[in-house]
């Protein structure tokens, strides 16, 4: 097992590409193992977005290890009142074992990490999501074998989701290409990041040209134009990403055997068409399935249940 106990996951370069597939095999092990390591083990949620696979996933994943999750909101705790984020960690690091926090500001996840002496998890930030690019590793590992050589290509907004994904495809072997519009680029920082970890033994490759990047491509992913948050710039990104859905044309350039996958939840027709999401290539709900069992290994990781 992954040797994670007490680590915080704020990003996906908090881990090693070691790491990753240490936890992949684990959740692999999982789906099929019933056990209960994680007894009198609390797990907080605590949310500042909606939420629905991240929230139930990771409130089955725990029960299912034999702990409890508490689901927190920021509307019902003192944080909607102006408690400092650092009072607030403090209490929590009390009375639960680990925490899993949905927000927007990244910093926000670094002072309650810095506060706290339990594993704080990144469940989404503005700036990654890595519990969900675990899920889409152990969705191509199962579809591929391996996941060593692939080439992952992204289409639309360069958002967290492009993020994460570009780390993590660098840390596991992959290729990843990330096609969007030049004013909606992922993180320079990030990509840089993933070019030093692919040293020249895979691509790292940010791209306008969304049919040159799906090109022999084996994973092709998008997710929503607006992220929560930008929910009124929307209607205005539609022209500006239309060249970038993921439809069945651009489906037919990638590789024979490609597969599609969102994070959900997805505008049907907008960025991802109902012939592609309910196709033959869609591996969409394996991957929402998967949140769950790649979660299950995060947590007995941190927690070192046995």
């Amino acid at each position: 097992m992954a040797s994670l106990q007490g680590r915080d996951l704020l990003s996906l370069a908090d881990l090693s590409g070691e790491e990753i597939l240490e936890l992949l095999k684990l959740a692999t092990e999982l789906k099929t193992k019933e056990i209960e390591p994680l007894r009198r083990k609390v797990l907080g949620l605590l949310f500042y977005k909606a939420s629905t696979r991240t929230r139930v996933s990771f409130l089955v994943a725990m029960y299912q290890l034999g702990g409890q999750a508490i689901d927190l909101s920021t509307t019902s705790t003192q944080i909607s009142r102006g408690e400092p984020i650092e009072d607030t960690a403090k209490v929590l690091d009390g009375y639960l074992d680990v925490l899993a926090i949905r927000t927007y500001k990244q910093s926000d996840l670094e002072t309650f990490a810095s506060c706290s002496k339990i594993p704080i998890i990144n469940a989404l930030s503005d700036l990654e999501h890595p519990c969900q690019v675990l899920a889409d590793l152990l969705t191509a590992q199962e579809c591929f074998g391996s996941l060593k050589g692939l080439t992952l290509t992204y289409l639309g907004d360069g958002n967290n989701m492009a993020n994460s994904l570009i780390l993590g495809c660098a840390l596991t072997g992959m290729n990843v290409r990330i096609a969007c519009p030049a004013d909606y680029q992922p993180e320079a920082q990030i990509v840089e990041q993933a070019k030093k970890i692919a040293a020249g033994k895979t691509e790292v490759i940010v791209t306008e040209d969304p049919l040159q990047a799906v090109q022999g491509s084996q994973i092709l992913y998008t997710d929503v134009w607006a992220s929560m948050g930008q929910e009124d710039l929307a209607e205005s990104r539609i022209p500006i990403f239309q060249p970038y859905q993921l439809n069945q044309s651009l489906l037919e350039k990638a590789d024979k055997d490609a597969i599609a996958l969102h994070c959900l939840p997805a505008h049907r027709d907008e960025e991802i068409t109902d012939e592609v999401i309910s196709g033959s290539q869609s591996r969409i709900w394996q991957q929402a399935e998967n949140r769950m069992h790649a979660q299950k290994a995060l947590l007995l990781s941190l927690l070192g249940g046995n």
